[in-house]
């Protein structure tokens, strides 16, 4: 038995009665239509939307501000993203969103237009839980403002949550859709798979390659994916259904050029020998490291070793075994850059002590030539030469200061620090450098305070080195510069950028190593020991150089040093 409402009863077509014409039966209703009757979003709720736009749109921006910084506080939402210049992107494409939001058109192209929508966030891989948490965040501001309209907030309040309830349906028809795209795949591949080949590769994954902490692809003679463990699935954010019956090189994005051709030709050369190599049952080995790009557009190093083992049942013929030496090389080239600045920091304290008592004695008989020199009324020239001896001296001196500072560095002083007041220090402390020169120098910090554990006068030191250097360099450009301090939070860490429109910096130029520098007078000590004070603090220190954009980026961890809990310790007043 259907037990219809009062309204489906008025809305039910009666039987015909006989004797009279047929009734032309209704056109077939699209998908949307049916959603919107669901819902009961009718033509009212578009006038009320649109005519409560303009009352919401100042609201835009800070919404898509603050949505996106409850994103960084979350690493699975976090990880799709690629760095900040891809945030600032969707940000103004959510405020175009929520523009469109209260258009007043709700026909079956702004139905495609947020179909289009989910299946962005399908292929970035986004996961599904937090579409409908995005959508509350979303909802709950706009109905705040809605809430504030007078008599027709409750009808606008009404309107919105419809619209919203039709937006996330949609949008998740994506995630169906994708899903069941993935399952045809799977059935697809197993209808072509013999029962005896299942149950082979089932045994192969249960009881060796799902164990194992290294990445194991299998490939067949033509390089396709066969198999494809879970630490591969981990290392390159694939699933394994995704990825089954697809180009090695295509699918992990390895390059056509340098190690990528190698291995493109190793394949080849393993596909050319596959008949004969069957026969002889011959085993041959290969090893080559390769870079390749995970699902969220991240680039790793894989060292591979690749073993060509035909048989005669099975199609996988080529096993790749790799291990993801990304981390391990970033750590390798830190090590070599601290003991190599250790090495030189000895040997500048010992020279540094050695020069400074000579030095203190030539000051001090200077000093008394000068006085001599001015009370016997000697010539001008005289004395002014007096006064050059001195101010070199006086600069070596504070060259041998810079040397101790570099070779016995002083404890940290942790405290807890506040990024925009670290960043609003640096630049009030280059503001008189960067008037003079004619640069502009930019803020762009989170509009939410953010905290963190660390030294902060010797981050300020860090960040003053950094922003005098971009000064400097966009100085010696032709027309005005620009220098931007940017921070921003992710889940665990905080990351700081000086980013200038300079020259950039030379190809391979050991910027970081002690007594390297690219100005005339420089020391060379500035990004040494600015590099030492970020490695103490647990972080990193890195540059990305063109002409027109060189970024220093250092990203160090909300909770201070790995250390930190046995290092002095500053209370805030």
């Amino acid at each position: 038995m259907v037990i219809f409402t009062r309204t489906q009863r008025e809305r039910r077509s009666p039987l015909p009665h006989p004797g009279l014409p047929a009734r032309e039966l209704p056109a077939a209703e699209t998908r949307f239509e049916e959603l919107k009757r669901y819902v009961a979003f009718a033509a009212e709720d578009a006038a009320l939307l649109r005519s409560f736009r303009d009352v919401a749109a100042p609201h835009f921006g800070r919404i898509a501000q603050e949505f996106y910084d409850r994103i960084r506080q979350h690493d699975d939402a976090h990880a799709v993203f690629t760095g900040e210049a891809q945030i600032a992107r969707l940000q103004r494409s959510l405020v175009l969103w929520m523009e469109r939001l209260f258009g007043g058109r709700y026909d079956e192209a702004y139905f495609e237009d947020t179909a289009q929508i989910g299946r962005v966030h399908v292929k970035v891989g986004l996961p599904q839980r937090y579409m409908f948490t995005a959508m509350a965040l979303i909802r709950s501001s706009l109905l705040r403002i809605a809430e504030t309209n007078g008599p027709s907030g409750l009808a606008v309040m009404d309107a919105i949550s419809r619209l919203l309830d039709l937006e996330l349906a949609i949008m998740l028809e994506s995630y169906r859709d994708n899903f069941v795209a993935r399952i045809q795949q799977v059935e697809r591949l197993e209808r072509q798979a013999l029962g005896a080949s299942l149950a082979r590769t089932e045994h192969r994954y249960v009881n060796a390659v799902e164990l194992a902490h290294v990445v194991i692809v299998g490939l067949d003679a033509h390089g396709s994916i066969l198999l494809f463990n879970q630490e591969a699935e981990r290392i390159t954010g694939f699933a394994r259904d995704e990825v089954m019956g697809r180009s090695l090189l295509e699918c992990l994005a390895i390059d056509e050029t340098g190690e990528g051709a190698e291995l493109r030709e190793i394949l080849r050369g393993f596909a050319a020998a596959q008949v004969e190599a069957r026969e002889r049952e011959e085993v041959v080995s290969r090893a080559i490291e390769t870079g390749i790009a995970t699902r969220a557009g991240q680039r790793r190093s894989v060292l591979w070793q690749l073993t060509h083992a035909p048989s005669s049942g099975d199609d996988v013929c080529v096993f790749a075994i790799g291990r993801d030496t990304t981390d391990e090389k970033a750590l390798l080239a830190r090590t070599k850059q601290q003991e190599k600045l250790a090495a030189i920091g000895t040997l500048a304290a010992g020279l540094a002590h050695e020069i400074r008592n000579p030095l203190n004695g030539a000051q001090l008989h200077v000093t008394y030539l000068d006085r001599s020199l001015k009370k016997s009324g000697a010539h001008p020239e005289l004395i002014e030469t007096v006064g050059v001896v001195a101010d070199e001296i006086r600069r070596l001196g504070s060259l041998v200061t810079e040397f101790l500072a570099f070779a016995r560095p002083k404890p940290l002083l942790i405290k807890r620090v506040s990024v925009q007041t670290l960043l609003e220090r640096a630049a009030q402390l280059v503001a008189a450098q960067a008037q003079q020169h004619g640069v502009e120098v930019v803020l762009d910090v989170p509009p939410q305070p953010v905290e963190f554990e660390a030294d902060p006068a010797k981050l300020e030191q860090v960040l003053l080195n950094l922003t005098q250097n971009a000064i400097e360099a966009v100085a010696g450009e032709a027309g005005a510069g620009r220098v931007i301090l940017r921070a921003r939070r992710q889940p665990q860490t905080v990351s700081f950028e000086v980013e200038d429109d300079g020259p950039g910096i030379p190809d391979a130029a050991p910027i970081f190593d002690a007594f390297f520098s690219t100005k005339p007078q420089g020391t060379g000590l500035g990004l040494s020991i600015s590099y030492r004070i970020i490695t103490d603090h647990g972080g990193t220190l890195d540059v990305d150089s063109k002409r027109g954009a060189t970024i220093f980026r250092i990203v160090l961890p909300l909770d201070g040093p790995p250390d930190s809990a046995h290092r002095p310790r500053v209370e805030a007043p």
